[in-house]
């Protein structure tokens, strides 16, 4: 204890000593070695060299260029869809739920009780050709009569939405509960409708929620595969399912999986930061 005592000032990096030691031993070693490998050469048969290969780089992006495209389209789309179907459940729930809040939070969260990939084959049910859904559809002349939605890119997208969802809306509801209902009244007061009170000040106080709901969705939506795998087909592919071939397929490529692993991360890391520099994160944390 004296020993802490003379040593003050060392007291918040022996705090964070295991934290730092848990990300360098479980994501910088792994990432120092998955950087490693993306620049070996080789095969499977006759083994694998570091040789400096950084044509593995521009090998992975020409190759699979659709696939890097059709990530991010997904991932974009199913974000913007989960914010649109989040926000006005979160609204509700934080402004309407009373004593049900509790309840209501349980039900959003409750999907995540079962396991990500027994969610995804229930859709797979839902969305098959003799389901409900699709024969609703077929009756609304949405889809022709033997028409499918399975095997598309609107079932892997549709996927891709209800097994993020809760990440969009629990951010949104802590964001919008946050929000003082005395402000929203005093705009009303002032003459304000409900539309325009939302507007002005409902909505610019919940983007926090907004901000952190879309980069919780976006970033593991990118580099999904499952739903692509089981709801999608060869054509709906996303980078993820090459990425999980070259490494557990008949034919693994390590060095281009790795490479096209760090080619993913670099987009996703260069796209969150002209989305932190365009909302500005500073002024809304601030």
């Amino acid at each position: 204890m004296k020993w802490f005592h003379r040593h003050r000032g060392l007291m918040p990096y022996v705090l964070l000593a295991p934290g730092l030691a848990w990300l360098a031993v479980f994501f910088i070693v792994p990432l120092g070695f998955l950087a490693y490998q993306s620049l070996q050469s080789g095969n499977i048969d006759f083994g694998y060299a570091f040789t400096w290969a950084w044509g593995n780089y521009g090998t992975a992006f020409t190759d699979y260029r659709s696939e890097f495209v059709r990530s991010i389209e997904y991932a974009g789309i199913a974000t913007l869809l989960a914010l649109a179907l989040s926000y006005p459940v979160a609204y509700w729930i934080a402004f309407r739920g009373g004593r049900w809040k509790n309840l209501l939070l349980l039900m959003i969260v409750a999907p995540f009780f079962v396991t990500y990939l027994i969610r995804t084959l229930a859709w797979e049910t839902i969305l098959s050709d003799n389901g409900l859904v699709v024969r609703t559809l077929q009756h609304l002349h949405l889809v022709s009569p033997g028409g499918h939605v399975l095997a598309t890119g609107t079932a892997v997208v549709a996927g891709i939405t209800y097994n993020f969802l809760p990440f969009m809306a629990l951010p949104l509801y802590v964001a919008l509960e946050q929000i003082d209902p005395s402000l929203v009244e005093a705009a009303e007061d002032l003459y304000a409708n409900k539309w325009i009170a939302f507007l002005r000040v409902t909505f610019p106080l919940s983007l926090p929620g907004v901000v952190a709901g879309t980069l919780l969705t976006f970033i593991p939506a990118a580099g999904d595969f499952i739903n692509a795998q089981l709801l999608g087909s060869p054509t709906t592919h996303m980078i993820g399912n090459v990425i999980n071939a070259k490494y557990i397929g008949g034919l693994p490529d390590y060095p281009s999986a790795a490479a096209m692993s760090f080619i993913l991360r670099a987009i996703i890391l260069a796209m969150v930061l002209l989305y932190a520099r365009a909302v500005g994160t500073e002024k809304l944390t601030g």
